[in-house]
């Protein structure tokens, strides 16, 4: 597709260094000496609503393209008028326009059921076409889409869903393990006799409508059983007919809406303690997505981002490695978007199958993104070279910054893009400062701070976190307080290598648990590591590593694990600990946040006490 129509930059660069014998950088005029960088000012930004720019730049020029493509649910999951469906008669596929019907009938009856314009309407759901519907319906009646954790139990939940006020739940039946909607019914069995729209329940005051999506229709009889008078069946919210009040409802709103309304509650990963709400706006989401797709050069021809007129694949409504690879293969798609988790489960599904000999076909894949937290180098030099991810992008952001704030493009130098995240992106600035507030010189550690379009309206209506991490300097400018450590060189480029708590001081000596987990990792014995800080009497922490073995690799022993960085780095990096996954009466797989993310603060409580009861110790 794209991949075959032009030179890979990465190829230009190497025939260049066959030629003059390095990779041309900046001209020394250019180079940093503070770590302080500024986003070029072009593009300009997007100043449109989500439903504007879809309209506008989206629906007009690619209606007739394929926009979603939903593995796991039927051609016609929503009921409604017949599609063309794409022509295919497997699953749900849908272009532009077909997409666009499906929005404005979700939008109409939204409407119709009482969502009004700042509504908190929350979704606990997977990928699917009802969710990606809801996306954009929501966003053009000027409602909040507020994203829950599926992983949430029962009182994480009801503390979310007051926290925001979340007025309209729609829900699956459930994911995994977790059965939602007989859940929220046993605990408040007056529900079920109350009417669709008018629940008045004492722990959830907000709550008024609570919509069950079952498209498969796989929970159909479990759900009847339940008698739940008050619960709605997603396919009866949709109004199809377009000539309606509903209809001119969302027309005026459409045209009322401002770029800079809060359309979206995203919650913080979680890896440090509560997480909190943060406010996203149409510019924060619209603008970052673009220059997200920018950087993969993405075009309509692309399998992946809707920005870009491209067309998006949802393999399954949750991870599933082999449902992946299958529709990468099958599907032809041209990107693919992970954290380390999702893809070290991609690659030994690739690995189990071409032991079995099966060929896989992966010559269309050739970008995405790598993120969520610190990819492992060696992992990236596994994706280009066995998934055809060429021109994959490495990229760091946070939920607070819409996400993303930095990124790699194909044009950069591979030891750049495996190695950093990359340089900032438009219309953004980056410093990173001391522990007293002053920029630091360039190769010099401190903590990155951003500011930009990019920066979230702050935590919904918690204003002490908010001032806590988004603070204004003597010029006036809003400052998001990442908290992640990070490593700016001359050429603007970024390395993050942790969290500010996170930093193991041993002796007065600063220790980078992400360059200690790099290490590890290149060893084809550990699949994963999680680096974190032990008590120790004499230096004040040391160094402890958690370890999750490769399966079927050689089995390394504590004293392996810490040779193995005493002899790649400096020996005060070297793990005084090491504690192996499910082993020793060790829990049975690291703990993580819904993306993926390791939850160091857990890690430490687990570590304290195996600490205390001297488990773990390396013999020295």
């Amino acid at each position: 597709m794209l991949r075959s129509r032009r030179a890979s930059r990465l190829e230009y660069i190497s025939l260049r260094q066959l030629k003059n014998g390095r990779i041309p950088i900046q001209s020394k005029r250019d180079l940093l000496t503070t770590s302080f960088t500024k986003g070029p000012l072009e593009p300009p930004l997007l100043p449109h609503t989500l439903p504007g720019f879809w309209k506008d730049e989206i629906l007009e020029k690619y209606g007739s393209r394929p926009a979603l493509i939903a593995r796991s649910e039927e051609p016609r999951a929503h009921g409604g008028p017949v599609s063309k469906n794409l022509g295919v008669t497997r699953h749900l596929a849908w272009d532009y326009e077909e997409f666009n019907r499906h929005i404005d009938a979700v939008a109409r009856g939204l409407l119709g059921m009482g969502v009004r314009k700042g509504d908190r309407v929350g979704v606990i759901m997977g990928n699917t076409s009802a969710y990606a519907t809801l996306q954009w319906a929501c966003a053009s009646i000027g409602a909040i889409l507020t994203t829950i954790n599926p992983a949430y139990r029962l009182q994480e939940l009801v503390n979310t869903l007051n926290l925001v006020q979340v007025k309209h739940l729609f829900v699956v039946p459930r994911i995994r393990s977790s059965e939602y909607v007989r859940m929220i019914s046993q605990t408040f069995p007056e529900m079920r006799s109350m009417q669709p729209g008018e629940l008045q329940l004492e722990d959830l005051p907000a709550l008024r409508n609570f919509v069950v999506v079952d498209n498969a229709e796989e929970a159909k009889e479990d759900l009847a059983k339940l008698h739940i008078k008050s619960m709605v069946d997603w396919r009866e919210v949709p109004i199809w007919r377009e000539g309606t009040r509903e209809a001119k409802m969302q027309k005026e709103i459409e045209e009322g809406l401002d770029p800079d309304e809060v359309i979206n509650l995203q919650f913080t990963s979680g890896t440090t303690g509560l997480p909190k709400a943060v406010s996203l706006t149409h510019t924060n989401i619209l603008n970052n997505g673009y220059f997200i797709g920018r950087c993969m050069n993405l075009t309509d021809q692309d399998i992946v981002s809707w920005t870009h007129g491209s067309c998006i694949v949802y393999p399954s409504a949750i991870y599933n490695p082999s449902a992946i690879v299958d529709a990468v293969t099958q599907e032809k798609c041209t990107a693919l978007h992970g954290v380390p988790t999702h893809f070290l489960g991609v690659m030994s599904e690739v690995e189990k199958r071409r032991k079995a000999g099966e060929t896989l076909d992966f010559s269309n894949l050739r970008t995405g993104i790598a993120a969520g937290t610190s990819v492992p180098i060696d992992l990236m030099r596994t994706l280009v070279s066995d998934l055809n991810l060429k021109e994959l992008t490495n990229a760091y952001g946070m939920t607070e910054t819409s996400p993303v704030s930095f990124q790699t493009t194909p044009a950069d130098p591979l030891i750049k893009r495996v190695e950093t995240v990359g340089k900032i992106h438009p219309h953004v600035t980056a410093k990173v400062v001391s522990d007293k507030g002053a920029i630091v010189p360039v190769n010099t550690p401190g903590e990155l701070h951003v500011s930009g379009y990019l920066l979230q309206k702050g935590y919904w209506e918690d204003e002490e976190h908010t001032n806590a991490v988004m603070k204004k300097d003597e010029t006036g400018t809003l400052w998001m307080h990442t908290g992640d450590e990070a490593i700016m060189d001359e050429e603007g480029y970024v390395r993050i290598v942790g969290r500010v708590k996170d930093l193991i001081i041993r002796g007065g000596e600063n220790l980078f648990p992400v360059q200690i987990e790099n290490i590890l990792t290149e060893h084809p014995a550990i699949r994963e590591a999680a680096v974190i800080a032990v008590p120790d009497p004499k230096y004040g922490e040391t160094v402890g590593a958690w370890i999750v073995r490769e399966p079927g690799a050689p089995v390394l022993s504590r004293k392996e694990v810490r040779e193995l960085v005493r002899k790649n780095m400096n020996p005060q990096n070297a793990p005084a600990w090491v504690w192996f996954i499910n082993e020793d009466g060790t829990p049975a797989e690291l703990p993580k946040t819904a993306s993926g993310k390791v939850q160091k603060h857990i890690l430490r409580m687990w570590s304290k006490v195996l600490w205390e009861n001297s488990i773990g110790k390396v013999d020295i």
